[in-house]
């Protein structure tokens, strides 16, 4: 298998954090659903999944340096094969030391340790490895696969199913709770790498990245917006359509309304049913784009006559 350093573009004193933004640099613009049908692509992003498996696990990483195991995760092969008749003997039963079944004959402990490796990543593919009912061999668990979800602002409000494509080829579909956080992160259990011997297979881990929206914001499970109204609306009062992550709503603006009135619709934010945040909608008084002198002249009159301190009221004179 090629140098995991070498596939993720790092150098060996890398830190942890310099190579978890290199495979997720390269894991974002491999992704299957990115590149459909394209079978380097996919062998290019199972491949980095692999040397992130290996060296986000600090043991591992370890290990591999230190030459005790390979790119694979697995045992590299200690000592030679005796020569003369206790080799013989153990091969004539089997080819070598229990290992008969594979069909492997006259060749070195090496060539026989590399073609079980082969072996063993090929039929990983289909969900097998010859590793894994040898005797003697110790349970390993699997390592956890890291994913990153890309979902809208309401999707995350409201909930979702998304379907992602996992480092082995499998799609499946996942459930975005109600309420999602962006940075959050969705564990799926024994869906990551698999184990070795028997061992369990590792989690697959989600992070959830929310897509800005052009107006909604998040406070909690509360959802803002700033809605613009105009001079007559906010002085006499009107009905006006808002949007919300569940579609536009009537909203009524009580007359003399300023800027910075906010208005609530009570469960129009995100969460589950029966336990939704709330929608903030915060007024905010336009003038026209255009400067209108007869709307002047009318208001220089009419503060003539009515004249008001908006700052003395702020302690602001």
């Amino acid at each position: 298998m090629d140098d995991p350093y070498k596939v993720l573009g790092v150098s060996r004193d890398a830190t942890a954090d310099q190579i978890k933004s290199a495979y997720r640099k390269l894991a974002r613009g491999l992704h299957p659903d990115l590149h459909p049908n394209d079978k380097q692509a996919e062998d290019k992003f199972k491949k980095v999944g692999a040397a992130y498996d290996l060296l986000s696990d600090a043991k591992k990483k370890a290990r591999f340096d230190a030459g005790e195991i390979d790119a694979s995760g697995a045992e590299r092969a200690r000592g030679r094969a005796r020569s003369g008749a206790g080799a013989g003997a153990g091969a004539g039963a089997g080819g070598f030391g229990g290992f008969g079944g594979f069909g492997f004959g006259g060749e070195s402990a090496q060539d026989i340790f590399d073609e079980l490796l082969r072996r063993r990543d090929k039929g990983r593919a289909k969900g097998w490895s010859p590793f894994d009912d040898q005797p003697g061999m110790a349970p390993a668990p699997g390592g956890d696969a890291h994913f990153s979800l890309k979902i809208t602002f309401a999707e995350a409000a409201l909930g979702a199913t998304k379907r992602i494509t996992l480092t082995t080829g499998k799609n499946l579909d996942v459930k975005v709770p109600p309420g999602a956080n962006d940075a959050s992160t969705l564990r799926l259990k024994g869906q990551g790498q698999p184990g070795r011997g028997g061992g369990p297979a590792g989690d697959a881990l989600i992070e959830i990245k929310i897509e800005p929206h052009p107006h909604f914001k998040r406070q909690g499970d509360d959802v803002t917006i700033d809605v613009p109204v105009t001079l007559a609306e906010a002085i006499g009062g009107a009905k006006i359509t808002v949007p919300t992550v569940d579609g536009k709503v009537a909203v009524t603006i009580p007359p003399g309304a300023n800027s910075g009135t906010t208005l609530r619709l009570k469960g129009k934010g995100a969460g589950t049913a029966g336990a939704r945040g709330d929608q903030l909608v915060t007024l905010k008084v336009m003038l026209p784009d255009r400067a209108d002198d007869e709307l002047a002249d009318f208001l220089k009159k009419w503060e003539s006559k009515h004249p008001y301190d908006v700052r003395k009221k702020e302690g602001m004179d």
